[in-house]
């Protein structure tokens, strides 16, 4: 019986399309629709703004590569972060993003796809993010802010109220309602 060899970062940088390397594996993520792209970008671009007017790091987008160094996952490619360290060029980045936003998509719904979603950020808490969002613009229309520190109890913003990022973005902040401005 053939052995299955695993992934490794040099087929991540040859794989087309967005992917994470996790289990010894590259586990493809689906191409996402328009209220997820709407938010992701959203959060990003006011990351960007932040970023750039207190010169405290970094805000990424869509599709880039955060490597890391755990037992079961070698990477991340959240739906936008933030990050602190050095620039890394054309290579993916070295590390975790200080905040990380995992947009929720059609399949990220029911018992399965919450242990999945829990998994991953215990593996976003472990590689050193210290605030992991969970974006819901499909059905419950609102974001819950996981904390490393108490990763168990997130705190809960809706429309109408602004959510932040503390303490990995200080003093940023975020209306809820700017994930809607286009429905």
């Amino acid at each position: 019986m053939a052995s299955r060899r695993e992934a490794t970062v040099d087929d991540l940088y040859r794989c087309e399309g967005k992917a994470e390397l996790v289990n010894g594996e590259l586990v493809l993520m689906p191409l996402t629709g328009d209220a997820h792209g709407t938010a992701a970008l959203e959060i990003a671009v006011s990351l960007r703004e932040y970023g750039r007017r207190t010169k405290r790091g970094r805000a990424f987008g869509d599709s880039v590569g955060f490597l890391v160094r755990l037992p079961n996952r070698r990477s991340f490619s959240p739906d936008a972060a933030f990050y602190t360290g050095p620039p890394f060029g054309a290579k993916f980045i070295e590390g975790a993003p200080v905040f990380a936003v995992e947009v929720r998509s059609e399949d990220d719904y029911g018992p399965a796809a919450e242990r999945a979603m829990a998994a991953k950020r215990a593996d976003y808490f472990a590689a050193g993010t210290l605030v992991v969002w969970d974006v819901d613009v499909l059905r419950d229309e609102l974001i819950r802010v996981h904390r490393a520190s108490d990763p168990e109890n997130p705190t809960v913003y809706r429309r109408g109220e602004t959510a932040e990022a503390e303490p990995a973005v200080p003093e940023w902040t975020f209306a809820v309602d700017e994930l809607f401005l286009l429905a």
